[in-house]
C-alpha cells in the first residue's frame, strides 16, 4: 500500500526539492502541496493523509501551531531552514526533524523511519484493534459512548429502554425494534417482546429462560428455537 502525502511549505524550492527526492522512493504519493498551513488545515478536514513534509517558518499559520491543531495526526517530518525548534517539535511527536538544505541520502534515512513508524502501527491495529461502540443520548444535551461488549440486556419500557452494561444501567427514549438494528446482530439477539440480549453474556439456558449476569429472562415461545440454534452456532 502506498502511502499519500501532504508537503507544506512557503517556498516553492522547497516543495520542488521534496518532490524530487519522492522520485526515488515509489510507495509515497504527494496528495497535494501547499505554501500556507490554513489550506492545509482545510485540505485535511474532508482528507486523510499518512505523512505531512511541514516547515516550520510560515505565513498565517506556523508549524508548530499547525501541529497543534491537528485533532488526528499524520505522521509528520518537519523541514526546515532553523535548528532551534527541534526540542518543540520532538515534544509534539515529529517523526524526523530535517534541516534545510535536504541531501537525499539525510532525506531516505527519513523515509527508513516512516516505514518503520508506518509498520509498526498497523502490527498495533492489527493486534488491538478498536473496539465497537455507539452513542446513545441519555438526556437532551448529553451522549453517552458505550461499548458493544459491555452489554448485557436491553430491556423495552414501552417508548422508552432500559439498557443494562456492565458498569451502568441507562434510559433511553427509543424503541427496542430500532435499537436492536443498531446492533451487530452476529453478538445481539432478541428473546421475546420485551428483552434483547448479548449472546456472549448468557451464562445458560434452562428450559425457556436464559441467565445472564445472574439474572433470569423469559424467552418466548416463538423465539426459544432461533436463540438455541444461535448460542449453539456460536
Amino acid at each position: 500500500m502506498k502511502l499519500k502525502c501532504l508537503i507544506i511549505d512557503d517556498e516553492p524550492l522547497a516543495i520542488n526539492v521534496i518532490k524530487s527526492h519522492l522520485e526515488h522512493v515509489s510507495d509515497i504519493d504527494i496528495a497535494d502541496t501547499f505554501n500556507n498551513a490554513l489550506d492545509a488545515l482545510n485540505y485535511l478536514n474532508e482528507h486523510e493523509v499518512d505523512l505531512i513534509f511541514l516547515d516550520i517558518n510560515m505565513p498565517l499559520l506556523d508549524g508548530l501551531n499547525f501541529i497543534k491543531s491537528l485533532e488526528k495526526k499524520p505522521m509528520i517530518v518537519v523541514t526546515t531552514a532553523h535548528v532551534e525548534f527541534a526540542v518543540e517539535t520532538y515534544e509534539l511527536d515529529v517523526l524526523d526533524y530535517l534541516v534545510k538544505p535536504i541531501s537525499l541520502p539525510r532525506f531516505m534515512k527519513t523515509t527508513t523511519k516512516i516505514f518503520r513508524k508506518y509498520h509498526n502501527l498497523m502490527n498495533a491495529a492489527h493486534h488491538h484493534p478498536e473496539r465497537p461502540y455507539l452513542f446513545i443520548k441519555i438526556d437532551k444535551k448529553k451522549l453517552k459512548k458505550i461499548f458493544y461488549d459491555e452489554i448485557l440486556v436491553v430491556e423495552s419500557l414501552k417508548d422508552y429502554l432500559k439498557i443494562n452494561t456492565t458498569s451502568a444501567r441507562y434510559i433511553i427514549h427509543q424503541t427496542l425494534s430500532s435499537f436492536t438494528e443498531q446492533l451487530p446482530s452476529e453478538n445481539f439477539i432478541r428473546i421475546n417482546r420485551s428483552y434483547t440480549v448479548s449472546i456472549d453474556k448468557i451464562d445458560s439456558l434452562e428450559g425457556n429462560s436464559a441467565e445472564i449476569g445472574g439474572m433470569r429472562y423469559v424467552i418466548g415461545r416463538t423465539y426459544i428455537e432461533e436463540v438455541k440454534k444461535r448460542i449453539l452456532n456460536k
